[in-house]
């Protein structure tokens, strides 16, 4: 569920003798996952410090503080610790920067020149292309007490009437309206397609991100549902929805959000759960080890130990309320785990302390503890509103076993109005594919299988046929 953002840290930077050497516009395209993504690093002497900026223009992210700067003999060094990302890169005499930037303990190839790159033009079809068949409109609501603003779009199949509404719930990270990913906008195409069967969509920005106010990275997903509850509330003083008929569709996180928010609300007439969790976070993110690593063709040997060395980092983060006893023990732990294992540390080309304080970054945030705790059973249980929860048959990110999980607590919950479906050779974004990668997402040119979006609009129909 993890994606590869930026978000805005702290600046502080350092001075070396070669300074005017590594000023100015830096330009390079990070491969990762499939995905082609354009960065510019703005570096810049001020007072015998650096500030330096960063720029991801595919993400729609620029003016990005940078953590720390340092450049000496040749080599720059850029750290971002709050994300556990990294740049180094050595200053050659061709006037380029070669280097390796670094994420969660993985390391990818990064070059870095004075020549802009342009963005590649990819084929999405499935995207809506203006003018727009139905009433669409720029929307900002209140959250949180009034102190965070979200900006989000409302289309509403005609400009007059009573429609029933959904409300369009983002995966982990901080995400658009659109939930841009790889180059797709999944929320966009649900949107559309929703719209025009008679459904309104509400789609926004998430808090911290993009034009929405507030800070992402300090959230937990139960702020996230607060942001949900907001935008019910405002969903309620707009004469155009039918108050009766508001719904949620949640995406990944998104689907672990949804049930929190309907098992607390009356409001909420019926839930759709793509690709959503059964399960505790934990559990979903050993899944993924598994997943991952088998269509990357990793050995089983490797792949045990990955998730022994991940299960070590959550017992440790579940164990230890205190976060600075909770910092200490997993610095503990890294340290063993890379003495261990040196050729991690060897080809991610970076010194071991630093390589050890980007992992540890990771497990800081309060939504790291909440998410692998989080057991989705406690909300899904309560939950009675009917229930459309639908999974892709090869997704690595949310196996499709956690539909037999969300079944069995909806069960317990003695729901009488649910629906558990999973569609076959389809992904995490619901794209058809052939093995699941996240490296395949990208190169896809379907955003979302119609299939999946007939189920979505179909079931949501027949939901308001019966009542």
């Amino acid at each position: 569920m993890k994606k590869v953002i930026f978000t805005v840290v702290t600046i502080i930077t350092c001075l070396s003798v070669n300074g005017q050497a590594v000023t100015g516009d830096w330009y390079g395209v990070l491969k990762v996952q499939g995905m082609e993504l354009r960065l510019v690093f703005h570096i810049n002497e001020s007072k015998n410090d650096y500030t330096a900026t960063l720029d991801s223009p595919d993400q729609n992210a620029y003016g990005i503080p940078i953590n720390s700067v340092s450049f000496e003999n040749n080599l720059l060094t850029l750290k971002i610790d709050q994300l556990g990302a990294g740049y180094t890169g050595t200053l050659s005499s061709e006037g380029k920067i070669n280097g390796t930037f670094n994420q969660g303990g993985q390391s990818f190839p990064l070059e870095l020149s004075k020549q802009k790159q342009e963005k590649k033009v990819l084929s999405r079809p499935q995207e809506p292309k203006k003018p727009y068949p139905y009433h669409v409109e720029e929307v900002r609501f209140k959250s949180d007490g009034g102190k965070i603003e979200l900006a989000g779009t409302l289309t509403l199949p005609e400009k007059e009437g009573s429609f029933p509404v959904a409300i369009l719930i983002s995966g982990s990270g901080p995400q658009n309206r659109d939930e841009e990913f790889m180059t797709h906008k999944p929320f966009l195409v649900l949107a559309d397609h929703l719209t025009k069967n008679g459904v309104a969509v509400l789609r926004y920005d998430d808090r911290g991100f993009a034009e929405s106010t507030g800070e992402h990275m300090s959230a937990t997903s139960l702020d996230f549902a607060k942001d949900v509850e907001a935008a019910i509330d405002y969903l309620k003083s707009r004469k155009e929805i039918n108050k009766k008929q508001i719904g949620l569709i949640g995406h990944s996180e998104g689907g672990l959000i949804a049930p929190i928010v309907a098992a607390n609300s009356k409001d909420v007439d019926f839930i759709v759960l793509l690709a959503g969790p059964g399960v505790s976070g934990d559990q979903i993110l050993l899944q993924q080890v598994g997943l991952i690593g088998k269509t990357a063709g990793l050995s089983d040997a490797y792949i045990q130990n990955e998730k022994k060395v991940a299960q070590g980092v959550f017992d440790i983060v579940i164990k230890y309320k205190d976060p600075n006893l909770r910092e200490r023990e997993l610095k503990k732990y890294y340290e063993k785990v890379f003495t261990d294992f040196p050729e991690v540390v060897k080809n991610s080309g970076m010194k071991k302390e630093d390589l050890i304080n980007l992992n540890v970054a990771q497990t800081k945030r309060a939504w790291y503890k909440y998410f692998i705790e989080y057991d989705p059973a406690i909300s899904l249980q309560k939950v009675q509103c009917p229930v459309l929860a639908v999974n892709g048959s090869k997704d690595v990110q949310v196996a499709p076993e956690n539909l037999v999980a969300i079944k069995k607590a909806l069960e317990n919950g003695d729901n009488k109005n649910f629906t558990v479906k999973e569609f076959p050779d389809m992904n995490h974004l619901f794209q058809v594919c052939k093995t699941g990668a996240i490296n395949e997402y990208a190169t896809i040119e379907q955003t979302m299988s119609p299939m999946v979006l007939e189920e979505v609009s179909g079931w949501i129909s027949n939901q308001l046929n019966e009542q």
